[in-house]
């Protein structure tokens, strides 16, 4: 066995753990930041490639009233008021301190930083690097930052497998390395969930192999709370067709809204503004509306022959395309695709995660000493997040969840709790080396999601769902198969089967319970809005037992803000 000990103990290392981690040592705590795959490269942050929404108003007159009023439009009266205004007023310092760490934002030729309009914005707000490199430099920025930190010891290839709690607090985790398999005992007096997402619980997906829910499983086993999550962002002009490789599947977003790319259906006559969209031309309808049309026209028999639309830039001069996308006009060139000859085809891809831990606005999970930063917080999006948001709540929830940790373990004083009898039994654990391919069996649950838990749900679909996760559960098992050892995928692919399964079992069971549409959770069996659902759905273990909550939406609806 491994063992490690530390102040505060960051579990992910994308741009909100590694924001936890800077500001943790700034706090004068020594840190461990952790992560399954490389430091920095694993998680959103490095996939991600285009913009970040912030009320500098460095060219176009702003403020973060206007960006909450904006962020609470998007997220249908369900944004916990609280954290999404920490966003918008703190957001403007962080992509500032960003600068001058070097970032290399885009410019306007006055000096000023370029600001871009995205989806769902009333004016342009969005900063960015360049239009596919946005993540990677933000991702470079702040990997340099930790490198420089004496504080910060870097742990990579690490899986946590549980949260240690000891007395009802936080004191650790417990896990394995990757490389040599040994299991492995973390105490801290704080602990940091920092893990992303789970969109890997879908087919199509625009994320890291790595989010599958990890954070959500970890928070719940430690008896904290999930919110809103029902609450799976698709993003609706992922790349379907013709084939594309080594091009991010999402890159369509900053052509659309920056040079007018036209959605088309097989008639090849545009078709969102029929679903109750305005775009008039400004092609900035946000993701879960654009996403509804997309698939009502494929489920109408109006689809493209791939199964979406077609996104057209035919009209837009080639002059026009390459001073605004110059070196990625040649990359498609590459990959046979002339934007000034043919249409591509595009369909909702499943990119974001609404919900997630329930935090206040110090990043608390209501376990002490437990934290969370980033897109494994639930709250602050409601039911659909607005465009450019999610890097600025890495850095703003990051920055926040380590200044309170690192608060909470100087207050613990020397307090070091040992790791309990009996907490690394699973991770040294091993059951036969043949049987189930858990490979397999993710497979077929990612598959089950897709058709039954997507962006359209019925009770019928779901219900159906909900069979096929437990039928899966039964194969799952009790123990990993194998002995521990170096790269050992067989038990990999059994530790995040275990966590996917139980993250898509909240997820469905939320779904159910939603009987309205809203943002991004849309039932075909109940096509409207319905007040009686203006509340978030909690989740929380009882023993292995799942357990719903109701709980009011804190703060301010956008009628109040408008």
């Amino acid at each position: 066995m491994v063992e490690l000990k530390t102040d505060v103990l960051v579990i992910g290392s994308g741009a909100a753990g590694m924001m936890a981690a800077l500001e943790a040592a700034n706090g004068g705590v020594s840190v461990i930041l952790a992560d399954r795959s490389l430091i920095s490269r694993s998680g959103a942050t490095i996939m991600a490639q285009m913009t970040v929404a912030v009320a500098l108003g460095s060219q176009t007159p702003d403020s973060p009233e206007f960006h909450l009023a904006d962020t609470l439009a998007a997220g249908r009266d369900l944004c916990d008021v609280s954290l999404a205004q920490l966003v918008c007023e703190e957001g403007p310092r962080d992509i500032l301190q960003l600068d001058e760490w070097k970032v290399g934002w885009a410019r306007n030729a006055n000096g000023s930083i370029r600001q871009a309009h995205a989806p769902g914005h009333d004016r342009p707000r969005c900063v960015y690097v360049d239009f596919l490199s946005t993540g990677p430099a933000v991702a470079k920025t702040l990997r340099t930052r930790v490198v420089r930190q004496k504080e910060v010891t870097r742990v990579g290839d690490l899986y946590i497998t549980d949260i240690v709690v000891t007395d009802g607090a936080a004191t650790g985790a417990v896990g394995f390395s990757l490389a040599d398999g040994r299991p492995v005992a973390i105490s801290a007096k704080a602990v940091v969930i920092a893990t992303g997402g789970l969109t890997r619980l879908y087919q199509r997906n625009s994320a890291s192999a790595n989010m599958g829910g990890d954070g959500y499983a970890l928070a719940l086993r430690a008896g904290a709370t999930l919110t809103d999550m029902e609450f799976v962002q698709f993003f609706p002009i992922g790349h379907l067709a013709p084939r594309l490789v080594g091009m991010d599947p999402i890159m369509w977003d900053p052509f659309r809204y920056k040079l007018g790319g036209r959605l088309l259906n097989a008639e090849m006559r545009e078709f969102v503004n029929d679903y109750g969209n305005e775009e008039a031309g400004t092609y900035n309808v946000t993701r879960d509306r654009a996403t509804f049309a997309i698939l009502s026209e494929v489920k109408a028999g109006r689809g493209s022959p791939a199964g979406g639309a077609y996104l057209s830039f035919q009209h837009i001069p080639e002059a026009e395309l390459r001073a605004s996308f110059g070196p990625v006009i040649d990359k498609l060139a590459a990959n046979g695709i002339d934007l000034t000859q043919m249409p591509i085809e595009v369909a909702p891809i499943a990119h974001y995660h609404m919900g997630g831990v329930k935090v206040d606005a110090a990043m608390r999970t209501g376990v002490p000493g437990l934290f969370s930063c980033g897109e494994a917080n639930g709250g602050s999006n409601g039911a659909n997040r607005l465009s450019g948001n999610a890097i600025t709540e890495a850095f703003v929830f990051g920055r926040t969840a380590g200044h309170s940790a690192a608060r909470f373990a100087k207050a613990a004083g020397n307090a070091d709790a040992p790791v309990p009898a009996g907490a690394l039994d699973l991770a040294a654990a091993g059951g036969p080396k043949e049987g189930e391919n858990f490979a397999g069996l993710i497979a077929e649950l990612q598959a089950v999601m897709a058709a039954d838990v997507g962006p359209f749900r019925t009770e019928e679909s779901l219900t159906r769902a909900l069979g096929a996760i437990a039928g899966l559960k039964a194969r799952l098992g009790a123990v990993p198969p194998g002995a521990p050892g170096p790269y050992n995928m067989a038990r990999l692919d059994w530790f995040d089967l275990r966590t996917m399964l139980l993250v898509a079992e909240v997820v469905t069971l939320c779904a159910i319970a939603r009987k309205e549409s809203r943002g991004a959770h849309q039932r075909d069996d109940f096509p409207a809005m319905d007040d009686a659902f203006v509340l978030h759905h909690t989740v929380t273990l009882d023993g292995d037992a799942i357990v719903l909550g109701r709980t009011p939406v804190e703060g301010r609806t956008i009628r109040e803000v408008a």
